[in-house]
């Protein structure tokens, strides 16, 4: 049991690295969350200081999440708790990880919205049926510009694109614990995205294209 906790607040004090905090402090002198959405994570970064930091941040965070998990499918101990389910192990050290993002213990708990940090979970965990996820994701953003509702949809994507690989393959089943783990995925990403859901009821949610525009009004209070 002592090992398990161990390992859980590991992967949860590596999810709670802040990267976009650090990253706009130490380059850019200001705290991410005092501009754009107010939120620590990578879409912020991109809005107000553009796509080489907010690529930056993002491979971090992917790598926050699949650290974790791989690190767990690959320990071999007997007395480990849940040792004999690797899958198990994966998602409990993963899924720390992502709420170490989203409730960050460097900065009051206030993190980003665990996107990028999940993505390295199933990048450990589902590494065949993550590429259509990002595809759906891609689609989604380019038609829409929301980075937000593309997470959304590609998380919902998940569950979906399992069973119909399974259907058409037999062989590719997975184990029933990364089978019910698939379907938790959208309802907490989905979660962690209620504000944007009611920005977009409003017809007030961030889209790409602004992000020009908002970088230059940034630079122009700077200056």
């Amino acid at each position: 049991m002592i090992e398990l906790i161990f390992l859980i607040l590991a992967a949860y004090v590596v999810g709670s690295t802040p990267t976009s905090i650090i990253v706009s402090k130490v380059k850019y002198k200001t705290d991410i969350r005092e501009h754009g959405s107010g939120n620590a994570g990578a879409t912020n970064i991109f809005r107000t200081f553009g796509w080489k930091p907010a690529l930056v941040v993002t491979l971090v965070d992917i790598f926050k999440g699949w650290m974790p998990a791989y690190i767990a499918g690959n320990i071999h101990s007997e007395t480990i708790l849940f040792g004999s389910n690797p899958d198990a192990l994966m998602i409990l050290a993963g899924f720390a990880a992502v709420l170490g993002h989203t409730y960050t213990v460097f900065a009051g708990f206030k993190g980003g919205k665990g996107v990028g940090t999940a993505a390295g979970m199933l990048i450990a965990l589902f590494p065949i049926a993550l590429p259509i996820c990002l595809l759906v994701f891609a689609l989604t953003l380019m038609i829409t510009g929301m980075v937000s509702l593309g997470s959304m949809l590609a998380a919902t994507a998940l569950p979906i694109t399992l069973f119909i690989m399974e259907g058409f393959n037999p062989a590719s089943q997975i184990s029933l614990t990364l089978r019910i783990f698939s379907l938790l995925i959208p309802v907490f990403i989905i979660f962690t995205h209620r504000s944007n859901i009611k920005r977009m009821m409003d017809g007030t949610e961030n889209r790409f294209e602004n992000a020009r525009i908002f970088k230059k009004r940034f630079k122009g209070k700077q200056e």
